[in-house]
């Protein structure tokens, strides 16, 4: 018997943007939990699944069923099922209509015994993980416009599972997105056409169509429309990295015709882009995929309405929903500054004291490794003569001084912190660091150099037109006689004298989330501990120390296969 893992699963509905990525097809019926002392366990999936017509040669087409099994929070608190459950299948209602089958994948043993299959699982991590996949197929004898409906229902100790039905459909329509030619070597303003055209090559008319268009923060669409709507996605708390378009155009789509827009959409390279994706999508507009429909039909562009027209005449639910999308890959020609800050910290033998270093993207383009999922940047810090970390960033990991491997995270000679895929024009990456005074060395400076994460290639970040700012220090106990003073840097601030004290406030550009964060992106220094802290200038942009610092635009686990979701989520200062 295996274990379910906690980990959710891809909806198949069009989902926002999270990401980088993909919008899935279909939807989720869920059913209404009943009240119960133990945890209440959903058992969900599409509301129906459209099967191809059968066919007396040749293996038969099948259609894949998610079954997922959900463990919301209870009062508040997410909590693992640790018991033993069983989920059983009622599959009369499919009699003669379809053939089933359990695929390989999904967390539970399951098994098809004529009219009846069960799936047994243990655990049940919090949120919807995967059960099974149901395979079905049309029967021997069946025609088009015959449907069926599948009953599960689940039996554990200690906890209850809601009823779930999904119907099984024979024919649909099945609407495909066909690949524009479009142009992907572009420049900062320049604009060029996107006639959307696809064909229903299923075997029955589509009542309305949804139309999801997704694009990252460095395109732009010139035209709203009033029966379009559009929501900003976010990589996590309130970074903006791309916009999501879902139009609701009503009309009979016949089967074997093909349809554009009766006036091609106007794409803008922004002066933010760099490296951009492009996803365009189209479905069946019916109730079923609830959210999607009413965001759409709410219509919050205010310009004239999106139309299409039949291209060219070739004489439910979508049949094969992986066609239904294509995406396209941009690279505009542009760069971004990434601009290196250090500190300044004053402090007695054995006191610690906190300095925030990092870097900022004076943009104009932000930049997003979308596709590969690596890190953007690596931050690469020397810590001062006579100190010691005793604090570091999660962000960021120990090694040796000549960039080895090292096991222990403290007291290392020198820090690498990898930036997430995805770095926001304006973001700060704020690194703060807590350092032991070990011994008191006058002017004891590191390097914090922001360059490229493999330094076998190349430190040179490609983008970057301006290396020489690349580099700042952290200067500790600086000779010059200030006391702990110094001139501010990018809003920084002075800090009191030699002895116990903190930074000033500070303020910066950019996304802004976590402690001390306002509406227009400036955030409230932080105390440090023991030593005084300070702004000043050497040896490139210095930021106050103990500043909580703006959060890199994020990063994120983007799914780019047929049918999946990107998401992003952004990240919070690093704290040591």
């Amino acid at each position: 018997m295996r274990t379910i893992s906690p980990r959710a699963v891809l909806r198949r509905a069009a989902g926002g943007f999270a990401a980088v990525g993909l919008l899935a097809a279909g939807s989720l019926a869920l059913g209404t939990p009943a009240q119960a002392a133990g945890p209440e366990l959903v058992i969900g999936g599409p509301a129906a699944t459209a099967l191809h017509p059968y066919r007396a040669s040749g293996s038969p087409r099948k259609s894949t069923v998610g079954i997922t099994v959900d463990n919301p929070s209870r009062n508040g608190e997410p909590g693992t099922f640790d018991g033993d459950f069983t989920v059983t299948f009622d599959l009369t209602g499919i009699a003669g209509i379809a053939d089933a089958a359990f695929g390989e994948s999904g967390g539970a043993d399951c098994e098809v015994t004529g009219p009846t299959a069960v799936c047994r699982g243990h655990g049940l991590g919090p949120g919807r993980s995967a059960l099974a996949e149901l395979e079905l197929s049309a029967a021997e004898g069946s025609r088009i416009g015959d449907s069926g409906t599948i009953r599960a229902t689940g039996k554990a100790d200690g906890a209850t599972f809601t009823a779930f039905s999904t119907e099984a459909v024979i024919g649909g329509p099945d609407l495909v997105m066909e690949r524009l030619p479009l142009k992907q070597d572009l420049k900062p303003g320049e604009t060029q056409p996107v006639p959307v055209t696809f064909t229903n090559n299923g075997t029955r008319a589509a009542d309305g169509v949804l139309l999801t268009l997704m694009y990252t923060r460095g395109l732009d669409f010139v035209e709203r429309y009033a029966n379009c709507e559009y929501s900003e996605g976010e990589a996590g708390r309130g970074f903006p990295a791309g916009t999501t378009a879902r139009c609701s155009v009503p009309g009979t789509y016949e089967a074997g015709a093909t349809y554009r827009l009766a006036v091609p959409l106007s794409l803008k390279a922004t002066e933010h882009a760099f490296h951009d994706t492009f996803v365009y999508r189209i479905d069946e507009d019916v109730p079923g995929q609830g959210a999607q429909r009413s965001a759409a039909s709410a219509g919050a562009g205010k310009g004239a309405a999106l139309t299409l027209k039949e291209a060219a005449t070739v004489r439910g639910v979508d049949l094969d929903p992986r066609d239904n999308q294509q995406e396209a890959d941009f690279v505009t020609a542009n760069s971004a500054d990434f601009v290196a800050y250090g500190a300044r910290a004053r402090g007695a033998a054995g006191e610690t004291v906190a300095a925030t270093i990092g870097f900022r993207n004076k943009g104009p383009a932000w930049v997003g490794h979308l596709r590969s999922g690596e890190p953007v940047a690596t931050v690469d810090f020397t810590v001062p003569e006579g100190a010691s970390v005793t604090g570091s960033p999660a962000a960021c990991r120990g090694v040796t001084a000549d960039g080895q491997y090292r096991e222990s995270r403290s007291g290392a000679p020198r820090y690498v912190c990898d930036t997430s895929m995805a770095v926001r024009d304006g973001a700060d990456f704020a690194l703060r660091f807590h350092l032991k005074i070990d011994k008191v060395v006058t002017g004891a400076s590191g390097a914090v150099t922001v360059r490229a994460p493999r330094l076998a290639e190349s430190a040179k970040l490609p983008f970057d037109p301006k290396p020489g700012n690349n580099t700042a220090l952290l200067v500790l106990n600086s000779d010059n006689g200030d006391g702990g003073s110094g001139s501010t840097a990018s809003g920084g601030a002075s800090g009191s004298g030699s002895g116990s004290g903190s930074a000033g406030p500070a303020t910066a550009s950019g996304s802004t989330t976590g402690s001390g964060a306002t509406s227009n992106g400036s955030t409230t220094a932080g105390a440090a501990t023991g030593g005084s802290t300070t702004a000043g200038s050497t040896g490139g942009s210095l930021a106050s120390t103990g500043t909580v610092a703006l959060p890199v635009a994020a990063g994120a686990a983007v799914a780019l296969a047929a049918g999946g979701v990107l998401y992003a989520t952004a990240r919070r200062p690093q704290r040591g």
